[in-house]
C-alpha cells in the first residue's frame, strides 16, 4: 500500500470540497449533494459535480475550484474532475401535462417590434446547445414567426390522439404557424385563444423538459392570461428596447406578470446599441433603459442585446445567430443571457425548496 494510499481519505476529499462554494448559490459543493461518484485510487482521485444547469456560467470556476482544493490533500498527485448536470423542478405542479416540465419561462414584451421572438429562440437554442432538454412553445398566436426563425414549416403527423413537436436545433418546437396555411389571419376572441394555448399544453407530447420556453404575443391580453392560467410559470422574462416609448409599454408587461402572481427574473434590453466599423457604437434608440426599468421596478437586468444585420439574416434563413455566427459579439450576449437565466432559474428552484422550520413558542 502506498504513502497516498494510506493517508487520502474519502472524509479529507470530502472536507476539502466543502470548502468550495457554488457561487450562485452560496452554500458549499458537498451541503448542495453536488459531489457524485467520489473514488479514491493510488493517490488519483476522481468524482463528478453535479451543475444545477449544464448552462451554467460559472462551470469553469466551480470545476478549478474543486480541483485546486482536492489537489492540496496531501498524498494527491492526480485529480479527475467530470461536470454532470441535473437540472432542479421549480416545484409548481403542473397536472395537466402528462410528462414533467421542470421550468417554464414566459418571454413576454409590452409591445411588438422589441425583438422577442428572436430573444426567445436564441435562448432556446443556447440553452438547448448547452445540453439541457429545451422546448419552445411559440404562443403568439397572431404573429407565429418561430417556425421561420427556427427553420422548420411543419411538425410531425399526430399518434394517438396527440401531437408532437417538430425538433429543431436540438429544441422541440410547437406553433400556431404549423396549423394555420401561410398568410391567413387568425381572427380570434378570447375563448379560441384560450382553447388553442391549453392545447398546445395539454395535447403535445413534450416529453421530458429541463426549460420550456415561452413566446408570448406583445401586450398584456387575453393569450398571456389563458396561459398563466392553464400552467403555472417558474417566471417572466420582459424584453424591451432602450427608447422611452417601449420602456412604457415594457413596465405594462412587468406589472402583468406581478398581477397574476409570476416572479419576474429579469429584464432584457435588445437592440442597445449598433456597433460601427471605426468601433464606436451608435445608440439608435436610446441607451440605459432597460437597465433603468429593471432598476426602478427592483427586478434582475439580465442583460444588454447589440443591434447587428447578422440577426437578421439569421433568422430568415432559420439557424438563430448563436448557430450561425457564434463568435459574433451578439451571439455571444445572447449566450450570456441564456446563462445568467438559468442560474436564476436555479437559484429560485433552491431557494423554494428550502425548508423553513418553524419556532415552536412554549
Amino acid at each position: 500500500m502506498t504513502l497516498a494510499e494510506v493517508l487520502v481519505s474519502r472524509d479529507q476529499v470530502l472536507a476539502a470540497l466543502g470548502k468550495v462554494q457554488e457561487p450562485e448559490l452560496h452554500k458549499d459543493l458537498v451541503t448542495l449533494d453536488m459531489i457524485k461518484e467520489l473514488t479514491i485510487e493510488k493517490g488519483k482521485v476522481e468524482f463528478t459535480v453535479q451543475l444545477t444547469t449544464p448552462a451554467c456560467p460559472l462551470r469553469g470556476k466551480i470545476e478549478s475550484d474543486a480541483r485546486n482544493a482536492v489537489a492540496g490533500i496531501p498524498g494527491v498527485d492526480k485529480v479527475v474532475v467530470h461536470l454532470d448536470a441535473s437540472v432542479p423542478t421549480d416545484g409548481r405542479m403542473r397536472g395537466l401535462i402528462r410528462l414533467p416540465i421542470r421550468n417554464a419561462v414566459a418571454v413576454a414584451s409590452g409591445k411588438g417590434g422589441v425583438g422577442k421572438s428572436t430573444v426567445a429562440v436564441n435562448l432556446a437554442v443556447s440553452l438547448a446547445r448547452s445540453g439541457a432538454r429545451v422546448g419552445l412553445l411559440d404562443a403568439d398566436i397572431y404573429g407565429p414567426n418561430v417556425p421561420t426563425m427556427m427553420g422548420v414549416d411543419h411538425m410531425p403527423p399526430p399518434t394517438g390522439g396527440k401531437m408532437h413537436p417538430a425538433v429543431a436545433h436540438g429544441v422541440r418546437l410547437m406553433s400556431i404557424g404549423f396549423l394555420v396555411p401561410p398568410g391567413q389571419p387568425l381572427i380570434w376572441r378570447g375563448p379560441m385563444l384560450h382553447s388553442a394555448i391549453r392545447q398546445f399544453i395539454t395535447d403535445v407530447e413534450w416529453g421530458e423538459l429541463d426549460y420550456l420556453i415561452i413566446d408570448l404575443p406583445p401586450g398584456t391580453g387575453d393569450a398571456q392570461l389563458s396561459l398563466t392560467q392553464s400552467m403555472p410559470l417558474t417566471g417572466g422574462v420582459i424584453v424591451t428596447l432602450p427608447q422611452k416609448v417601449s420602456l412604457e409599454d415594457a413596465r405594462r408587461g412587468l406589472e402583468m406578470f406581478r398581477t397574476m402572481e409570476v416572479p419576474v427574473l429579469g429584464v432584457i434590453e435588445n437592440m442597445s446599441y449598433l456597433e460601427l466599423p471605426d468601433g464606436s457604437r451608435l445608440d439608435v434608440f436610446g441607451q440605459g433603459g432597460g437597465e433603468d426599468l429593471a432598476r426602478q421596478a427592483g427586478v434582475p437586468f439580465i442583460g444588454s442585446i447589440p443591434m447587428d444585420p447578422l440577426v437578421r439574416k439569421s433568422g430568415d434563413n432559420g439557424t438563430p445567430v448563436v448557430l450561425s455566427a457564434p463568435e459574433s459579439p451578439v451571439a455571444k450576449a445572447l449566450v450570456a443571457a441564456a446563462e445568467d437565466l438559468a442560474a436564476k432559474i436555479s437559484v429560485s428552484a433552491y431557494m423554494s425548496s428550502k425548508v423553513i422550520p418553524i419556532q415552536m413558542v412554549e
